[in-house]
């Protein structure tokens, strides 16, 4: 039988996390604790995030002892039947092993919440928007691919083809987490499906990533800090567009920042979400301020800002997907745009060893 090792690497403290529940099981038994509601609220979701990580190691854990166990006993008893069966569950154990040692590198403050991606096509028109039409497929079939819910919170279509941008809602555990290191630029290379001379072209759409902000959470938006417009909502979708004016746009007059939403039916709806993307985008915005402090207090910190290309996906004259970041190079080009980038999440992951993320 393949030996099974439970060691997750440095950046998971088992014994330390262990300490911290125990600590906070101790402090919530205190006299007057559930007198103070956002102290014991805050102690609360760090026991939940806490057990997130330490019962399911245990779990794990318990099934390698057990599987070790037994082939210790098959090497005194042999039994085909069992053999075999130990055999399955290492192969099984194996692969969640695996799976909990990439997990174990998210440890920054926002890495368990969903994800709010943004989808933007660059330059070049109705080449760089289906383009962007492409990357939404891709995302979209890898959140499948891990039986995440995905939510369309807003969308603006092409002219021609494609989309010129939108925001999708990734929910599941540690959707932001594993979405993060694709937030950049991501560059297409292929002969043009809508060039009648069939020439090459270079597209490119860009990605951003934010940590969907929970309740728990205060962001203060003043309302006469908003700029509110309504609109029809556009595109194909039959009785699903809107002949009233329900589409919001929110304005935030202090940042800038412009966010919409035209997906739901009613105008109070659209408003809900759009104010939902603001808050996000406000949170991620004041993420980025401190960040900025820091690195100018520590000029040795790597940037794990993404202003420039981190891949180029690449039809013709050959078919490669390459991660500029991390020099993984895969040639199966319709594997990776079916949902097929874990690999690519992965390398990232291991080789920023989750730098930036605020521990």
């Amino acid at each position: 039988m393949s030996h099974v090792s439970p060691s997750c690497g440095g950046s998971f403290d088992l014994e330390g996390k262990r300490a911290r529940l125990a600590a906070l099981e101790t402090e919530m038994t205190a006299p007057g604790f559930w007198d103070a509601p956002e102290r014991a609220q805050a102690a609360v979701q760090d026991m939940k995030l806490l057990k997130a990580w330490v019962d399911p190691f245990d779990k794990l854990w318990g099934r390698v002892r057990s599987a070790l166990e037994l082939d210790a006993m098959l090497d005194s008893e042999p039994d085909a039947e069992m053999i075999a069966e130990v055999e399955r569950e290492t192969a099984a154990l194996v692969d969640e092993v695996e799976a909990f040692k990439l997990r174990s590198l998210l440890q920054g403050r926002d890495d368990f919440r969903d994800a709010q991606v943004e989808i933007s096509a660059g330059a070049g028109g109705t080449e760089a928007q289906d383009w962007a039409q492409m990357l939404m497929r891709m995302y979209t079939r890898w959140a499948e691919r891990r039986g995440y819910g995905v939510e369309i919170l807003d969308l603006s279509e092409g002219e021609e083809a494609g989309i010129k941008g939108a925001v999708l809602e990734i929910k599941g555990s540690y959707a932001y987490g594993f979405l993060r290191p694709e937030a950049g630029v991501h560059r297409l290379v292929r002969i043009s499906p809508f060039d009648s001379q069939a020439r090459r072209h270079t597209s490119f759409a860009s990605i951003f990533v934010y940590p969907v902000v929970d309740t728990e959470i205060t962001i203060e938006v003043r309302e006469e800090d908003i700029k509110i417009d309504v609109f029809r909502a556009s595109g194909a979708g039959g009785q699903h567009v809107n002949k009233t004016s329900s589409a919001v746009r929110l304005t935030h007059i202090p940042s800038g920042i412009v966010v919409a939403c035209q997906q739901e039916r009613s105008q109070g709806k659209n408003k809900a979400q759009a104010m939902k993307q603001l808050k996000n985008k406000l949170y991620q915005l004041e993420l980025d301020k401190q960040a900025a402090v820091k690195a100018k207090l520590d000029a040795n910190k790597a940037d794990v800002t993404f202003g420039s290309q981190i891949r180029s996906y690449v039809f013709q004259p050959y078919t490669m997907v390459n991660d500029h970041r991390t020099e993984l190079k895969i040639t199966d080009v319709q594997k990776v745009m079916d949902g097929a980038i874990d690999p690519f999440i992965e390398a990232y992951l291991k080789v920023a060893g989750n730098a930036g993320a605020d521990r």
